[in-house]
């Protein structure tokens, strides 16, 4: 006979909430860098660019008098907003070789994160690949689909060694070695 006022106990104990982290596991805004945070608002941006076709510099305005922009990095934000959209024909063609549907069918959100994760891979060689990797993965968790961000992670992965090739290639042999 059990006492049903004493629950059997489980076989795992409760799960520990991860500290900065929200329920998606995305980082909270209190533990986010000045360029992550430049980052997202890049993402709003470049996502009014594809589904609006507002100007850039109509987005701009807009996206700077945004509640917490003065806390993002503002030069890594213009890089990444006037950047993307200038080079947006460009980063396409790369990115359409990845896909497995037309880029018409791509969610804008994920869409914009590709264009931030290749604009990096590109210009921004002072953060490491698989940082910039994270850092798209962690936009599209936070602002994409359900699974919007296993896409991202499996384009900009297949990006990667065209993109970023001594440094994945560095990496690579290092796991080996």
């Amino acid at each position: 006979m059990t006492d049903s006022t004493h629950p059997t106990p489980s076989a795992r104990p409760p799960r520990q909430p991860r500290t900065g982290t929200t329920g998606t596991g995305a980082r909270k805004a209190g533990s986010k860098s000045g360029r992550s945070r430049a980052r997202e608002f890049a993402l709003q941006a470049l996502y009014q660019h594809l589904v609006g076709g507002n100007d850039a510099t109509a987005i701009d305005v807009f996206t700077r008098d945004l509640s917490g922009f003065h806390k993002a990095d503002a030069a890594h934000y213009d890089a990444l907003l006037h950047g993307c959209i200038t080079t947006a024909q460009y980063m396409d063609e790369l990115i359409a070789p990845q896909l497995d549907r037309k880029m018409s069918e791509i969610s804008p959100i994920e869409h914009a994160v590709m264009w931030i994760g290749v604009y990096e891979f590109q210009h921004c060689q002072d953060v490491p690949w698989r940082v910039v990797i994270n850092e798209c993965i962690e936009l599209a968790k936070e602002f994409g689909g359900t699974d919007g961000h296993k896409y991202v992670n499996g384009v900009l992965n297949g990006l990667a060694p065209q993109l970023r090739a001594t440094e994945v290639a560095a990496d690579k042999a290092a796991a080996r070695g």
